[in-house]
């Protein structure tokens, strides 16, 4: 896929913010870690791994 504007860049961020949220998040709720905020941090998550993955996929195409 090629990015070619800061749309897409966002769109993407959304999309794994939301990925991190869904996956993540219910993993901590499942492990009863309700005290870290698991959506938040899920969400956090999610989003750094979009911009490690937005950033390093260039260097390999």
């Amino acid at each position: 896929m090629i990015i070619g504007n800061d749309f897409e860049i966002g769109f993407l961020l959304v999309i794994f913010a939301l990925l991190g949220l869904i996956l993540i998040g219910a993993l901590l709720d499942t492990l009863h870690l309700q005290r870290l905020h698991p959506r938040f941090i899920g969400a956090t998550i999610g989003v750094l791994v979009g911009c490690a993955l937005i950033e390093a996929v260039p260097m390999f195409t």
